[in-house]
């Protein structure tokens, strides 16, 4: 037999974890449905956030392997 060469992700989870869990999913629901507008702008500006962190560690890298 092969040796498994991924460890396995833990499945399930405790019970606080799936109540806490599910309790932010409607949370951002509610935002979504109540405040759709406002929703989008806050995705496009953690959007926006991301792609300058990933510029600035491209800038980083390549200015390291140069």
């Amino acid at each position: 037999m092969a040796k498994q060469t991924f460890p396995q992700l833990k499945q399930g989870g405790g019970i606080l974890r799936k109540v806490i869990g599910s309790a932010l999913l409607v949370a951002v629901l509610v935002l979504v449905v109540r405040y759709p507008a406002d929703a989008a702008s806050g995705v496009k500006a953690a959007w926006a956030a991301a792609g300058s962190l990933v510029d600035g560690l491209v800038t980083f890298l390549r200015s390291v392997g140069s």
